[in-house]
This record gives structure tokens, C-alpha cells and sequence, in this order.
């Protein structure tokens, strides 16, 4: 699979929204690109895949995942309204993580 993130026009375009989202939650722009990530939320485990609707236990079951992203100690999992736009992103803690699928 090849990186993309939804909604846009382009792969310049896409590149285009991944760096302002990365800017505006302080994210960390590596060259590996990460498509989905698994971790245990609360003791249950989710899973977070960009182009899917963020897992139903954050409350929103209609937020596309726009992003994700490694910044260190832990991952931001980005939707409109979660990180790209207004809010914060959904926070995985490194620690928690058990899977990272890279495009």
C-alpha cells in the first residue's frame, strides 16, 4: 500500500496535509509513514488504520484517521477533529503498542 491520506487530490496534496497536521500537533516528520497501529486503550485493544473511522471507545465513530504519527515516547492518531483541525489527537503510549504497519 502505498502512502495516502484521505481526502486528497494528489500525493502532493497529501504530503501537503500530512506536514501542516505534523506542525500542529508538534509531530516529528520521518520518511516511514505509518497506516495503522495496535494498542491496548483501557485494557481492551484497538486498532487505528488511516483511511478507517477511529475505534467507537474515543467517541466518534465517523472520524476518518487522517495520520499517525511517532513521536517518540508515544503515537498521535489524527482525525479532523481530533489533531488535524481543533482538539488533541488520540494518544497511544508507546509502552501500549503492539503493532506498527508502516505504508
Amino acid at each position: 500500500m502505498s502512502f495516502f491520506v484521505p481526502a486528497a487530490e494528489s500525493q502532493e496534496h497529501a504530503e501537503s496535509i500530512y506536514t501542516a497536521i505534523a506542525k500542529h500537533i508538534d509531530a516529528p516528520i520521518n520518511d516511514a509513514r505509518i497506516a495503522a497501529l495496535t494498542w491496548k486503550h483501557e485494557g481492551q485493544e484497538v486498532i487505528a488504520k488511516v483511511g478507517q473511522t477511529l475505534p467507537t471507545c474515543f467517541g466518534s465513530d465517523d472520524e476518518v484517521i487522517l495520520a499517525i504519527f511517532d513521536c517518540g515516547d508515544v503515537f498521535k492518531v489524527c482525525t479532523p477533529n481530533r489533531g488535524a483541525v481543533c482538539f488533541d489527537p488520540v494518544v497511544a503510549s508507546r509502552a501500549n503498542v503492539s503493532n506498527v504497519d508502516l505504508f
